[in-house]
C-alpha cells in the first residue's frame, strides 16, 4: 500500500480541472492523518508513566496488606 503522504493523486487524474480539486482534497487527508498519528504518539506516551505508577501502588499496597514483598515475575 502506497503512503498517503507521498502518493500524489492530483498527478495522476487525466481531466486536468480536477487536479487542484484532489490536491486540495489530499493536503486535508494528509494534515488529518499526521494529526491522527500526532493523537497516537501522545496516548502512547501516556501509557507509560501511568503504568509505572500503577505498579508502584500495587506493590505498596501488596507490602502494607498483603504481608510481605512483592515478587517482579
Amino acid at each position: 500500500m502506497a503512503d498517503p503522504t507521498t502518493f500524489s493523486l492530483a498527478s495522476s487524474a487525466s481531466e486536468p480541472m480536477l487536479q487542484p480539486v484532489l490536491a486540495f482534497q489530499q493536503a486535508c487527508f494528509t494534515g488529518v492523518l499526521q494529526l491522527q498519528q500526532l493523537q497516537l504518539q501522545m496516548l502512547s506516551a501516556w501509557q507509560w508513566p501511568f503504568s509505572t505508577v500503577s505498579q508502584e501502588m500495587w506493590d505498596v499496597w501488596v507490602a502494607h496488606f498483603g504481608g510481605g514483598v512483592p515478587i517482579d515475575a
